[in-house]
């Protein structure tokens, strides 16, 4: 008997205990050990912070107070009792930061260092678990050291910035080191967006042809051979007019071909956005659901598996046996001129984790259609989004056509251009929600250097440059992780907090700041300015990684970031006027004649009596937060008490209310005036979202479920004789347009520009 066969028969005589995080990840791992392991899971960590107070010796060299975190107690209890009848403990939980921080609590509460070890894998499938238990190592003290010199940064600036904003604003605020600098990059936009002033440009566009060979667009390019800018009307038409009295001709013909190259396989921060790009999923839903994929489901067999790698990374490295899958996978299924010479490589940026791989499919060959009817439909669309994603970074490029013609009509220059894929490449496998929203493709017909063309149109069209836009969930990350703001596991977290606390809100998928997180911001970049300056985080975050490196003391690290920290913290607390002053207003409270006045609340200031609590009459103020919106009566009567019902407005838009409300708790929403097509006898009524997206309902819900997206307006079809025409959804590149809701029924008619323009439709 050899001696590696020893050593196995030795292992499976032991009993073995394996300790992971989660208990759907121990169900998984259960199946591919034997009967000498026994598989616990920790339910994420057992250790930290107190919650009370700040846990942290700042003059003892950032001592930490680790308490069992509340619930706790009985699996500490279970896991020390399993540990005991354990010859071998392996810890296993996630492989990253804040898993061998895990890993460290565990170790130190069973407190028997000689037989507990550390193993870690990248993907659930039985090949990596069997291949972790072969390989165990100890516990990366680096790793741990920066994931608790993070928890320190993070603990310092919530629990001594936070009580600054309960005395000096109100209570129940919070500040955060990574949430603070995001929110300042959102505010920033906003103030860039409000100070935006318009300019006006033109453009001029064309239809040539040549003979009968078809009609295609040109657009003026150059005036003089140079560079244009036509900023008003007159400009324009003289242009215009310059171009009809020229002879045109082509000038050049230039057809080359384009490479578009395979994007590299999801890291955290892409995946997040592609997920929310393509199928509006949220940061925090997106991870949800790739943690289920990871950890493993039942797709046929009986048998539990991960279908995709460790999803918390920034790593674009693939494992070789993967890109030997794939690679096969790719020359026997799409043909061999899809497959590239030699593997595709990606760099990853400088701070990476390489021993983390990219987010794959832990097997090409279980491909998104043999899997789909064992997931759920976002579960589902989230794996066929990364097994594409990986598939298609190790295809060949794309190959695009190009046609670029210019035409000369005097002193001036049209150009034309046009493409045609030639070769999709990767797009055979990825390209197709990318490629569905493309323009119109612009046909040009077979031309050469001095034909003579003809100017069936043109046309000067007015134009006005546009702010920059607020950022979607998937840019804000985008933004955080170029300026090298945060981690992988923190994106999401990021995004849920700035929304739970209402300092910032999704207004059409985009953030906006609140005035509650306006007015944070500005006072933190004002007494803080170290703390939200972007660079100087984005070099805490390179601190923390040569932390892990080992090339950086973490309580040196944290050293250099409290002394200047506490020093600010104590100018501010002289120095910050207290934002609690109520501003007094000419406005009398109508129930005890008591002045009114502002109040900062948890959606912004509003309007409320200064003899509260005894009188609690509060209203909101207008957009400019400078008058109340009165209540307008509408001449009804509630039908609970009596008195005159009213029109008000609320968080989520337009409401009627009793005058007495809220003593009096009678509500109903504004109708439309349309009667609602299930004939029910309930109206249709404008409503709003969370999310600030108007729909339209039945008044009568719930017993009717009527619902649309598109407004109703109050005009019958002509055609069928519907009660009510909507407004079209407006998309990219079409007129805006009125049609009839029943689908058997083809009556539509375009609006004015100008009527959309004015909001007509919402």
């Amino acid at each position: 008997m050899t001696e590696k066969t020893k050593t196995k028969s030795a292992k499976k005589a032991q009993k073995c205990l394996v300790i992971v995080e989660s208990p759907a990840k121990a169900s998984t791992i259960r199946k591919y050990l034997g009967p000498s392991f026994e598989v616990k899971a920790s339910v994420g960590h057992i250790r930290d912070l107190p919650k009370s107070k700040l846990g942290v010796d700042v003059d003892n060299g950032f001592k930490m107070q680790f308490v069992t975190i509340k619930g706790k107690a009985d699996v500490v209890k279970d896991l020390k009792a399993a540990a005991k009848k354990a010859d071998v403990v392996y810890l296993a939980p996630d492989p990253d930061r804040e898993g061998e921080a895990i890993a460290q609590h565990i170790f130190d509460i069973l407190n028997s260092p000689d037989k507990i070890y550390r193993i870690m894998f990248n993907e659930i499938t039985k090949k990596a678990v069997l291949a972790a238990v072969e390989n165990p190592r100890k516990i990366n003290a680096s790793l741990v050291h920066a994931q608790q010199a993070r928890r320190v940064l993070d603990r310092l600036v919530g629990y001594k910035l936070s009580p600054l904003l309960w005395s000096k604003v109100r209570s129940g605020l919070s500040a955060g080191r990574v949430q603070s600098v995001a929110m300042r990059i959102l505010v920033d936009r906003e103030k860039e967006i409000e100070a935006f002033v318009p300019k006006e440009y033109w453009s001029i566009k064309s239809i040539l042809s040549k003979r009968s060979d078809g009609q295609f667009e040109a657009k003026l390019h150059q005036i003089d051979g140079a560079k244009f800018e036509i900023n008003n009307e007159a400009d324009a038409t003289a242009a215009v007019e310059g171009i009809k009295g020229e002879k045109l001709s082509v000038a050049s013909v230039e057809l080359k071909d384009r490479k578009r190259n395979a994007p590299a396989p999801f890291i955290t921060s892409t995946l997040q956005q592609a997920a929310s790009q393509r199928y509006r999923l949220r940061a925090g839903k997106t991870m949800r659901i790739a943690q289920k994929l990871y950890e493993g489901m039942d797709v046929g067999g009986g048998e539990s598996v991960g279908l995709i790698t460790y999803m918390r990374t920034d790593s674009t490295r693939i494992a070789d046996d993967a890109i030997a899958e794939v690679r096969g996978y790719i020359g026997d299924t799409l043909g061999k001129e899809y497959l590239p010479e030699k593997p595709n490589s990606y760099q990853s940026r400088t701070s990476a984790q390489e021993a983390h791989e990219a987010i794959r499919p832990t097997s090409v060959a279980r491909t998104p259609e043999s899997v789909k009817k064992y997931l759920a439909p976002e579960e589902y669309k989230l794996y066929d989004l990364i097994w594409k994603r990986f598939v298609a970074s190790q295809m060949n490029p794309a190959i695009i056509a190009t046609l670029t013609v210019d035409v000369a009509a005097g002193r001036y220059t049209l150009r034309a251009t046009g493409s045609q894929m030639k070769f999709y490449g990767f797009l055979k496998v990825y390209g197709e929600d990318e490629e569905k929203d493309k323009e119109p493709e612009n046909r040009i017909p077979a031309l050469e250097k001095g034909d003579v063309l003809n100017l069936d149109e043109i046309t000067p069209n007015q134009h006005f440059t546009q702010p920059p836009p607020r950022y979607t969930e998937a840019a804000l990350i985008r933004e955080l992780e170029e300026k090298g703001i945060g981690r992988p596991s923190t994106y999401a977290t990021i995004m849920d907090t700035i929304q739970s606390r209402d300092y910032a809100e999704l207004e059409d998928r985009k953030l906006k700041p609140t005035q509650l997180g306006r007015m944070i911001t500005d006072l933190l970049s004002q007494h803080f300015p170290t703390i939200m300056d972007l660079q100087f985080t984005a070099q805490m975050e390179g601190g923390l990684d040569k932390v892990e490196e080992g090339n950086q003391d973490w309580v040196g690290l944290l050293n250099e970031f409290y002394a200047p920290f506490a020093k600010a913290l104590e100018a501010a607390n002289v120095n910050i006027v207290s934002q609690k002053e109520e501003i007094k207003t000419e406005h009398v409270c109508e129930k005890c004649g008591s002045p009114m006045v502002i109040k900062h609340g948890r959606y912004g200031k509003f309007l409320a009596c200064s003899g509260y609590p005894a009188c609690k009459n509060a209203k909101p103020l207008n957009d400019e937060g400078s008058a109340p919106l009165e209540p307008v009566k509408t001449g009804d009567k509630c039908p609970t008490c009596g008195k005159d019902m009213v029109l008000r407005s609320g968080r989520f838009g337009k409401f009627i209310a009793c005058e007495d409300y809220p003593t009096c708790k009678t509500t109903k929403a504004v109708t439309m005036g349309i009667k609602c097509p299930k004939d029910c006898g309930g109206e249709i009524v404008e409503r709003r979202t969370k999310g600030k997206r108007f729909f339209y309902g039945c008044s009568s819900y719930p017993k009717c479920d009527f619902v649309s997206w598109e407004k109703p307006i109050k005009e019958p079809c002509p055609k069928c004789g519907h009660p009510f025409l909507v407004y079209a959804a407006k998309k990219k590149g079409e007129t805006p347009a009125i049609k009839c809701p029943k689908k058997e029924c083809d009556y539509t008619r375009e609006l004015p520009q100008e009527t959309a323009e004015a909001g007509v439709a919402e």
